[in-house]
């Protein structure tokens, strides 16, 4: 067979009569119930003017603050095709009646034309590691035939843009999605509609709000509500095993009609964890059992480049998503062992200091009690000379905050950590716990050991106080701290001394 009639018998995919373009001027005006002022494509969506590229549609979202109509001139003038408006404009552009549910409908518009398997990502830790995970994963397997969310678009507008963004041909979809209160999941899954549905964990985050524990359990369980089955199969819902949790999430899986596939340590996980071991350089050499009763058990041995135990849980979710989506186990596990730590999530990167180079670990994102431990005990296991934590407050745990700041001494002390700067009055509490003269009474082996430390309002203050402290060659340096506390600049500054 020659090669012209090699490509003239490829095999059709359904997603072949889909435009390439991401959208056009009369399907949009069509979608969002407005009028185009002109004929155009567009290939991309952005609500930022900041980040506008070539060829993409520039949204006009009213704020609090900022009205994104002052900036459609300099949309236009990177080289946006168009601008959403609510108001006139002499730039092309489509007319709405309102921006914000315009970009609300065209993102129902584009799930609603997409043949892809879709995903949902939601957890009080861990949700944008695993949604990148299972991303990276799928998108090997599918040879670029996938589409996420990026970094932290997961809220009220994060949710309804990715969506916007999703090409007509992808062929798997993984959507991450957030809440600070009840019912913000549920506005969420109903517009993602996930045939998967991920929950990584439950944990205190955004506990203020919400009161406690089973209440954000409840909150992330809203997931559920928007699963859909594909070809008369049920949908699935993943969830953690190990949760204290387990059982509600369970129970509120099933009552929405999913198929539940757990993971995690539990003698009864579906996808369970058998073994793991320190890889060398760093990472996790993981074996770990698939449980199927009509395929039979299977045995799965891959590497996790990300180091940390938490890392060890998350792959196994991913292991669970990919197969509930029928995709490459085998492309899971080349993604898994190729990830390096996102930005303010675990990113490492080496910078110059005195006699040579330090270790940077960014982690300044977001923080709550459980991710603050994973990551102080992982810094425990770190090679270093000297260990140095720069800890932030904890956000939105309310009444609970004293309890949970002061309750990071225990890990700080055995995490061997040598200096530590806490920023935030938050972090008030475990300055005070730190300054006991008897950490003992603290429990463990603790006893007698107390760990040098500072208490700073600010991160210039932190950076002053880390200058005065002194890195030196062989120090590994944390920072993590919720992401309203602004750590970001500090460790923005310490990578200028990138070696």
């Amino acid at each position: 067979m020659n090669a012209i009639r090699q490509i003239l018998e490829w095999p059709l995919a359904a997603n072949d009569d889909f435009p390439l373009a991401l959208w056009d001027a009369e399907t949009l005006a069509e979608v969002m119930a407005g009028k185009a002022s002109a004929l155009f494509t567009a290939s991309g969506v952005e609500i930022d003017s900041r980040d506008v590229r070539e060829g993409d549609l520039f949204f006009a979202l009213k704020g609090d603050s900022m009205d994104g109509h002052q900036f459609v001139d300099v949309a236009i003038g990177k080289g946006a095709a168009a601008a959403v408006t609510s108001q006139a404009s002499a730039k092309a552009h489509i007319q709405v009646a309102d921006t914000m549910a315009a970009l609300v409908a065209l993102g129902q518009a584009s799930r609603a034309r997409s043949k892809a398997t879709i995903i949902g990502v939601t957890g009080s830790v861990g949700k944008t590691g695993v949604k990148e995970a299972i991303f990276a994963a799928l998108d090997r397997a599918s040879r670029g035939g996938a589409h996420r969310s990026v970094k932290s678009y997961n809220n009220h507008v994060g949710v309804p843009l990715s969506l916007a963004r999703m090409p007509a041909r992808s062929r798997y979809g993984i959507f991450e999605m957030g809440m600070n209160n009840a019912g913000e999941i549920a506005e969420l899954t109903r517009q993602v509609r996930p045939h998967i549905a991920v929950i990584t964990t439950i944990a205190p985050a955004h506990i203020e709000n919400l009161g406690s524990e089973e209440a954000i359990a409840d909150a992330k369980a809203e997931i559920f509500a928007g699963l859909e089955g594909v070809d008369g199969m049920p949908p699935t819902a993943v969830i953690p095993a190990d949760s204290p949790h387990f059982q509600r999430l369970r129970a509120k899986a099933k009552a929405c009609g999913a198929k539940v596939v757990s993971f995690g340590r539990a003698a009864y996980a579906d996808v369970r964890l058998l073994d793991a071991v320190e890889a060398p350089g760093g990472g996790s050499l993981v074996t770990a059992e698939i449980r199927d009763p009509i395929a039979g058990d299977r045995r799965l041995c891959y590497t996790v480049a990300e180091p940390g135990d938490h890392w060890v849980t998350n792959s196994l979710a991913v292991m669970a998503a990919v197969r509930a989506a029928g995709a490459d186990l085998g492309a899971a596990g080349l993604a898994l062992a190729e990830m390096t730590g996102l930005a303010g999530r675990g990113a490492r990167a080496e910078i110059a200091v005195d006699g040579g180079t330090a270790l940077l670990i960014d982690e300044s994102y977001n923080a709550n009690p459980a991710s603050m431990r994973a990551t102080l005990a992982q810094l425990g296991r770190t090679d270093a000379r000297r260990r140095i934590a720069v800890l932030g407050s904890m956000k939105e745990l309310g009444s609970h905050g004293p309890d949970f700041h002061a309750g990071l001494a225990q890990p700080l002390i055995e995490a061997g950590v040598d200096y530590a700067i806490l920023v935030g009055e938050e972090m008030d509490a475990l300055a005070k716990e730190l300054g006991k003269a008897e950490l003992g009474k603290l429990g463990g082996g603790a006893l007698g050991k107390t760990v040098a430390h500072a208490h700073c309002q600010s991160p210039a203050e932190a950076q002053a106080a880390l200058q005065e402290f002194g890195l030196q060659r062989g120090d590994a340096i944390l920072v993590k701290g919720s992401n309203s506390v602004g750590l970001g600049k500090l460790v923005a500054a310490l990578t200028t001394q990138r070696a």
